[in-house]
C-alpha cells in the first residue's frame, strides 16, 4: 500500500474493462485519480464507487482543446500531473475487403491520434521530479496478423513505434518523464465480451481466448501501477506483454 501517495494520475478510457481497474488499483495504492470517458452514466458510477480520491470527466480524446481543459482541471483540482495512461479504445470488426473507411478512421483517431493528443497535452504539465510516467495501452494485435481487425491492428502498432520515440524525446530533454508501452492479450473486459459476441466461434482473433485464457483487467493494472510507480523507474520506451504466452510462437 502507498506505494503512489502524492501523485496524480489521469486515465483515459475509464469507464469500464482496463481504466476502470487501472483506476481502482492507483487509488488503492494511494493515487487521486482523473478518469475520462464518453460513457458517462458508467464513468460517473465507477468514480463513485471508488470514492473521493477518483474524478470523472467527459472526454473524447480525438479532440485536442478538450484534452487541454482536462489536463488544466487535473492540475487545478489535484495541483500536479505525474501519470498518464492512454487507455481509450474500441473496436469494429472486418476484413481489409469488408471494413469501411469511416470505421478505419474512427479506431485509428480514437486510439491512436488519442494518444498523440495525450501525450502532448499532457508532457508540458507532467512532474519533472522523476514520478513521470506515461502508460500506452497497445494489444497483440499490433504484434501479430489477425485478419478482422485491421484498423485495431494499425492504430496498436502505431502506439507500440510512437511510444519510443516519445520516451527519446523525453530522454534527450531532461524531462524524467518515463514512457512506455502495454501489449495485452485477452483480458475479460467489455471489448472481449463484444468480439466473443460478434465474430465466429473459430475466428483467428479469438484464439487467445480459446488456447491461452483469458486475464483479468488487474494483471494489467497491476503493471500499470508497477511502471507508475518508483519501482518501475528504470524503465521506459519498453513494450511490456502480458498475453499469456500467445506471442511467443
Amino acid at each position: 500500500m502507498g506505494r503512489m501517495d502524492g501523485r496524480v494520475a489521469l486515465v483515459t478510457g475509464g469507464a469500464s474493462g482496463l481504466g476502470a481497474a487501472d483506476a481502482r488499483v492507483l487509488t488503492r495504492e494511494g493515487a487521486a485519480v482523473v478518469i475520462t470517458d464518453v460513457q458517462d452514466d458508467l464513468g460517473s458510477k465507477v468514480a463513485s464507487s471508488i470514492g473521493e480520491k477518483c474524478v470523472y470527466l467527459h472526454q473524447d480524446v480525438r479532440d485536442e482543446d478538450r484534452w487541454t481543459a482536462v489536463v488544466n482541471e487535473t492540475i487545478d483540482r489535484f495541483g500536479r500531473l505525474d501519470t498518464l495512461v492512454n487507455n481509450a479504445g474500441l473496436v469494429r470488426f472486418g476484413t481489409i475487403e469488408e471494413l469501411g473507411y469511416e470505421d478505419f478512421r474512427l479506431q485509428t483517431e480514437v486510439m491512436l491520434n488519442g494518444a498523440f493528443l495525450g501525450c502532448k497535452a499532457a508532457i508540458p504539465h507532467m512532474s519533472r521530479d522523476g514520478s513521470g510516467s506515461i502508460v500506452n495501452m497497445a494489444s497483440v494485435a499490433a504484434m501479430k496478423g489477425i485478419s478482422v481487425i485491421p484498423a485495431y491492428s494499425a492504430a496498436k502498432a502505431g502506439i507500440v513505434a510512437m511510444t519510443r520515440s516519445i520516451a527519446v524525446h523525453c530522454r534527450e530533454q531532461g524531462y524524467r518523464i518515463r514512457c512506455n508501452a502495454i501489449v495485452p492479450g485477452a483480458i475479460a473486459t467489455p471489448m472481449t465480451q463484444q468480439a466473443v459476441s460478434e465474430l465466429p466461434a473459430d475466428s483467428a482473433g479469438l484464439e487467445q481466448s480459446t488456447d491461452h485464457g483469458m486475464g483479468e483487467p488487474e494483471d494489467v493494472a497491476n503493471m500499470v501501477l508497477y511502471l507508475a510507480s518508483d519501482e518501475g523507474r528504470h524503465i521506459t520506451g519498453t513494450t511490456i506483454t502480458i498475453d499469456n504466452g500467445e506471442t511467443m510462437a
